[in-house]
């Protein structure tokens, strides 16, 4: 019997932004950075992997480390890699690309295997052997994407739409283009702009992070938008050129979901990155939410539809992602796998800055790898616990979604507080039930009415969103729930 699948889909002591998911002999392989628990600092960890089979997506495998950051062998001070993506060469061999932290350089590392060791290759270069990016002239670049196109063309889409990154020493054009050899390096084409950089944050303009797709007719551009409404994707007929914003995709915030503002957004912000893949006949989008206080991120995932025309509509952020739709109403859920966290309410207003955070109780982990470089995470007995801290009076921690048609109750484990917990249908909704808090008792249950949760969420018992709202003094931490 299969797993559920929530989100965050990896361990909650992963933390793994930017994932390119990729299908490759009948397995996902998800490609990304590689954030460190507690670092100030973004993607400090060396790349790992993680893998599972097309036919089973809660059977996540640990693939170990792909690559070190010691591997490039002028990265002599180990600068952090940002945001890869990995193909498969007209050879058959899978080629890392991937960018060393402000270097402007897009560099290559390859291997016989999707997730095996892969070895520095070399940097992308034109035919003279000169190194893209080592000129001032040279547009900025950083988080590389690439194309094998159905002919065998190789693509690579580059850039920045962050003004900030000006200071690196090359000029911010936005999305570029460069065509390559088949060898994966030798830049075969003039760079050509295929997305402008134009900041403003209330435009949904390019600002970093592609990711392409060829999908029947039609070219994908996937990345994050200037306006914080997450991923958003452009649409073209040809590979490097004609590319029109068409709208968002996925928003770990919900920010522009059915006109969600930002003052409103239903998670803690943050950035974005991902793509899309198919298995099975089913898009999916893959993204990335904050967690923490710090610079650590979560990958996160949901079903998405591409219709006739061509076109994809937002989906929501929700507890259950990858599962074969609603969660269960029987059993017990780590706190963690939250959709919505909600500071208090001020004028109707919500700080998308403050409020409940998701953190872990022990420092960054890393699994053992058997000899065989694969790890069982089931038996990581060491690895540390997930928890919710910050819950203080009127904030919202929200669930989506449960299918309570045999359920009962509900339970809660908390730590600290002296209040009571109020279980709703929907942010902001009335009371439906109560579970009292006092001072050294952990948590605590209450009877369920699944009728009147779903009657004041507006969706069936069977697809029935949860929210939890802390009333009273201090602080709570929420570890898990069970429902029965």
């Amino acid at each position: 019997m299969k797993r559920q699948c929530f989100n965050p889909y990896l361990p909650a002591w992963e933390y793994i932004p930017d994932a390119e998911p990729r299908l490759f002999n009948g397995r996902v392989y998800i490609y990304g950075s590689h954030d460190q628990f507690g670092s100030s600092e973004y993607c400090v960890n060396d790349y790992v992997s993680w893998s599972a089979p097309e036919d089973d997506l809660s059977d996540w495998r640990y693939e170990g480390i792909i690559f070190r950051k010691d591997q490039t062998p002028w990265n002599t001070k180990n600068l952090p890699y940002y945001a890869p993506d990995v193909v498969q060469g007209t050879d058959g061999r899978y080629y890392l690309f991937y960018s060393v932290q402000n270097s402007s350089i897009a560099s290559v590392a390859v291997c016989d295997t999707p997730a095996g060791k892969f070895e520095y290759l070399g940097d992308v270069h034109f035919p003279d052997g000169r190194v893209y990016g080592s000129k001032p002239e040279d547009w900025f670049l950083f988080d590389p994407a690439v194309l094998v196109d159905d002919d065998g063309r190789v693509y690579l889409y580059v850039g920045s739409g962050q003004p900030s990154n000006g200071k690196f020493g090359h000029k911010i054009q936005g999305l570029f283009v460069i065509e390559l050899d088949s060898d994966m390096l030798t830049i075969i084409g003039e760079p050509t702009i295929l997305l402008t950089a134009d900041f403003n944050p209330k435009k949904p303009n390019y600002w970093e992070g592609p990711s392409i797709r060829h999908i029947g007719q039609w070219y994908y551009l996937v990345y994050p938008a200037t306006d914080m409404t997450g991923l958003n994707y452009a649409m073209s007929l040809f590979p490097d050129k004609g590319f029109i914003h068409k709208g968002s995709i996925h928003s770990s915030s919900d920010i522009g979901l059915n006109g969600r503002k930002l003052m409103n957004a239903a998670y803690p912000i943050g950035n974005s990155h991902g793509g899309m893949v198919c298995i099975n006949g089913q898009w999916y989008i893959f993204d990335h939410r904050r967690t923490g206080k710090t610079t650590n991120r979560q990958p996160v995932a949901e079903r998405i539809e591409i219709k006739k025309d061509g076109s994809i509509s937002m989906v929501e952020s929700t507890s259950c992602g990858l599962n074969d739709g609603a969660l269960h109403g029987i059993g017990t859920y780590p706190a963690y796998i939250a959709c919505c966290l909600k500071g208090k309410s001020v004028f109707g207003l919500h700080n998308p800055m403050s409020g409940p955070f998701i953190t872990q109780d022990g420092p960054d982990y890393e699994p053992n790898e058997r000899t065989d470089g694969i790890v069982n995470v089931d038996t990581e007995t060491d690895a540390p616990e997930a928890k919710i801290c910050g819950i203080k009076n009127g904030c919202i921690v929200g669930y989506k979604y449960f299918d309570l048609t045999k359920t009962k109750h509900i339970s809660i484990t908390t730590h600290g507080g002296n209040g009571m917990i109020e279980i709703l249908g929907r942010e902001d909704g009335r009371s439906i039930a109560k579970i009292r808090l006092t001072p050294g008792h952990h948590g605590g249950d209450t009877a369920l009415n699944p009728a009147a949760l779903a009657e004041e969420s507006g969706y069936p018992v069977s697809r029935c969103p949860l929210y939890l709202r802390y009333k009273g003094k201090g602080s709570i931490e929420l570890l898990q729930f069970t429902l029965f």
